[in-house]
């Protein structure tokens, strides 16, 4: 593709060299870099594109983008923009054809929920035989395809190649969990929505966003952008309702409103909740008549995840008892409520909590089946947001009867201190620091660091009729402290402490 169609519509502040050049592809990342491809250096929060614009050219760059000219190169054509950042998606969007224009493009945003729902909503349009893609926290996958994510949403170099790629096997429906990191940095550009689906709101993210205002203001950019690129009534927000952020949602998109939850006032809502150690059961009520609904997931907050799904497939006019099948032949997601079987036969959970209203939640539901004690392992993550610490640790203390303060990712920040953090959250729910011994009798909370013996204490402390809950990771197979990242897997560990 030609350099001077891609930039095409953009605020060119300077260009020099050829602009007829061909472009072989496209990176914000000069590790990258291939012969022919056009380097887009871009300032983000801890690096500096500009800083390896040699290095993009040593690997074979032929143009670049820049919003400071400081070095020219022999050969090499260099562009200079406003704003690198927001080129980067329109050049992605261009260079690969605006590829979600005719697909159904389906979004989902909110602090929780949002793989679980994208689970359940791939699992009901399955059941409707749809070619569907996913693109979310654990893996990016469609058409038997699978890799891992290195993001929740993809830059938008690689997110606009991954659509591209689905779209180009034949993938009718793609589902994106939308973070707000990708909202604020316009990663999601020159994307057309068909839905864009809310969980809930809740704190978490602090180290990026300033403050809760400007972390909704992040979320609340998927709707309104809704409806600006295709015709209205092709698109819907599906909002659930039982959340204060719902209503001010509602007022901000130009879409037409889908509304789930536990009240009277939604569209969709669910009634005769039942819930125990083996799922959930109940009524779903819609405009088109009631359904009964089973699954084998665990808890409210699990109610409204497949709220949400479940709108979602109706909002796609997609038959109510393929919306039942779908949601009851979801077995499990990775690290979300996850049971860990085991030989001993003890009640273990893996789950990706890591913000206060999540272990909460997680509690709540776990709580609810304990019928001997509830034992809670987890930390918080080095250089992230620090005042969720206390939080954490009384969402943790209010609900379990043990808790073991442990390292999460601790980066570089020193565990001990993290720790610390959060053992003041605990002492605040009045639970009292123990000495860890056979067998126990008391309630309280200890502090143990290192992660594979916290799991593994914990685990050979509990009876048959206790839980034991390992929060914070979930699908993640590794722990990153300092600089590196060294394999570490909740699920494994838990099995092997139990077997």
């Amino acid at each position: 593709m030609r350099l001077d169609y891609l930039l095409n519509g953009l605020s060119i502040l300077d260009l020099r060299g050829a602009g007829d050049i061909e472009v072989r592809g496209l990176t914000n990342d000069s590790r990258a870099v291939k012969r022919g491809y056009l380097f887009v250096a871009v300032k983000g929060s801890n690096q500096d594109g500009h800083r390896y614009l040699a290095h993009a050219v040593q690997r074979g760059a032929h143009a670049l983008v820049v919003e400071d000219i400081e070095r020219v190169f022999r050969g090499v054509t260099i562009v200079r923009l406003p704003d690198t950042r927001v080129a980067l998606s329109d050049l992605a969007a261009r260079f690969y054809n605006y590829p979600a224009k005719d697909v159904n493009l389906i979004g989902i945003t909110g602090t929780n929920g949002k793989t679980t729902t994208s689970y359940l909503l791939e699992s009901i349009l399955k059941e409707g035989e749809s070619n569907v893609g996913v693109i979310g926290s654990i893996d990016y996958r469609f058409r038997g395809r699978s890799r891992k994510a290195s993001l929740t949403t993809p830059e938008s170099t690689d997110l606009m190649r991954i659509i591209r790629e689905m779209r180009d096997a034949g993938v009718a429906d793609i589902i994106v969990e939308v973070s707000s990191h990708s909202l604020d940095q316009g990663r999601t550009r020159g994307l057309s929505w068909s839905r864009a689906l809310f969980t809930n709101f809740s704190r978490d993210h602090l180290d990026y966003h300033a403050t809760m205002e400007d972390y909704f203001r992040a979320k609340s950019l998927l709707f309104y952008s809704l409806g600006q690129d295709r015709d209205r009534d092709q698109v819907k927000a599906v909002i659930n309702m039982d959340d204060p952020k719902g209503r001010e949602l509602e007022e901000i998109t130009k879409a037409s409103v889908v509304s789930y939850g536990l009240g009277d006032n939604c569209l969709l809502r669910a009634a005769d909740i039942e819930t125990d150690a083996t799922g959930l059961r109940f009524r779903l009520v819609t405009p088109s008549g009631n359904i009964p609904i089973t699954s084998a997931l665990l808890g409210q907050i699990n109610v409204y995840n497949i709220l949400g799904a479940a709108a979602t497939a109706f909002s796609l006019n997609i038959d109510l008892d393929l919306i039942a099948r779908g949601i009851k032949s979801l077995a499990y997601i990775p690290g979300r409520l996850e049971r860990v079987k085991n030989k001993r036969g003890l009640s273990l959970f893996v789950d990706y909590a890591h913000s206060p209203d999540a272990l909460e939640k997680v509690l709540q539901a776990l709580r609810r089946l304990t019928k001997g004690g509830l034992i809670t392992v987890f930390g918080c993550g080095g250089d992230r947001d620090r005042g969720k610490r206390p939080d954490m640790g009384k969402v943790a203390g209010d609900y379990s009867d043990l808790v073991i303060i442990t390292s999460d990712n601790p980066r570089g920040e020193d565990p001990a201190e993290i720790a610390d953090d959060v053992e003041l959250g605990v002492k605040e729910s009045g639970l009292k620091r123990i000495e860890l011994c056979l067998p126990r009798r008391e309630r309280g909370y200890e502090i143990v660091l290192d992660r594979r013996k916290a799991i593994h204490v914990a685990i050979n402390m509990a009876k048959k009729e206790d839980i034991v809950l390992v929060a914070g990771k979930g699908h993640e197979d590794y722990q990153i402290v300092g600089n590196r990242k060294r394999y570490f897997d909740d699920v494994e560990e838990a099995t092997l402490a139990a077997s």
